[in-house]
């Protein structure tokens, strides 16, 4: 509930990410699939040859063997051998695969090998994160990350294929690691983020993010965060909006309810408790704040969420 002061870790661990991995795709000749749009992330790479992906109103884009990508509540897209190649849907080859693998085209040695899956998080909370992605983050082989996250890739695929014991469990826990990864090479990028991605890297503005994860119970002022990234109160104030963008005690307050919608849903301290860990001294103010972001009262909030569980968990 207070979180580690890493906001990567707080955040990905509040959207309760669930993994799907899709199967490994092997490609040869001209080909060209279509992808349907989908909620919340997608990552892969190339594991092996080259191929074109192409975001609906986008320009195409060359992806190379070692290449990992990124999604972020994309368009439909297309994937495929050229830009001029024809697509056909993607959705009916993706039914019934053989040892988790599509294969499209003759069986050749020079062909491509695309591996990936997408992460579904908690509905509730998932604008903290897919707010401040663009729709595709690229990192190529040779950037500095770029052999790291291509043996994930690379390993993720050796699991889709093997499909031995526990494999499940790696693999979400590779998918999860590869979004990490993607999410620090995207901070570290030259055409900035925004967000809090922007001030992961930072050591005014990033520290005052970190303390504000580290404890969030704590009542924080403006003075104080000002004093811990080494900047007078304008100065602090103004690079934090510029950076994360929205002022730094609007980022708190968010934050909080970010938290405090996570633990009406899955926990059972009441609501006073979470008044009091989520930094307010009553919980009649806890209410009022919560009202005011969320538009319903904790117990309302508390009843529905609880309801959805139920009714998700039935099949209803």
């Amino acid at each position: 509930m207070l979180g580690f002061g890493d906001p990567v870790a707080d955040a990905i661990g509040l959207l309760r990410p669930r993994t799907v991995l899709e199967p490994s795709l092997r490609a040869a000749g001209d080909w060209a699939l279509r992808f349907d749009t989908f909620p919340h992330v997608k990552v892969g790479g190339v594991v092996r040859g080259r191929c074109w992906l192409t975001l609906d109103g986008h320009e195409p884009v060359l992806l190379e063997e070692g290449d990992t990508y990124l999604l972020g509540n994309p368009p439909p897209y297309v994937m495929a051998s050229s830009p001029e190649a024809r697509p056909r849907p993607a959705k009916p080859l993706w039914e019934g695969p053989t040892a988790g693998i599509v294969s499209i085209g003759p069986d050749i040695e020079q062909h491509t090998y695309l591996c990936g899956g997408h992460l579904a998080f908690d509905d509730r909370n998932v604008s903290v994160l897919t707010d401040f992605l663009p729709p595709l983050v690229i990192v190529r082989a040779a950037d500095p990350r770029g052999r790291h996250l291509a043996y994930l890739i690379e390993m993720l695929a050796s699991e889709v294929e093997a499909s031995a014991p526990g494999g499940s469990l790696a693999m979400n826990h590779l998918a999860q690691i590869l979004l990490v990864h993607m999410l620090r090479a995207h901070a570290s990028q030259s055409d900035r983020p925004t967000g809090w991605l922007r001030a992961l890297d930072e050591d005014g503005v990033g520290a005052a993010l970190r303390a504000m994860h580290a404890d969030v119970a704590h009542p924080w002022t403006l003075t104080e965060l000002a004093q811990i990234s080494h900047m007078s109160r304008s100065v602090f104030a103004q690079a934090f909006k510029n950076q994360v963008g929205v002022p730094p005690l609007e980022y708190l307050i968010k934050w909080r309810i970010s938290l405090a919608r996570d633990a009406l849903a899955h926990d059972s301290s009441s609501i006073s408790e979470l008044a009091q860990a989520t930094g307010y001294l009553s919980e009649s103010a806890f209410s009022t704040a919560f009202r005011r972001v969320v538009g319903s009262s904790p117990a309302q909030f508390r009843h529905q969420a609880r309801q959805t569980l139920r009714s998700t968990a039935s099949g209803g």
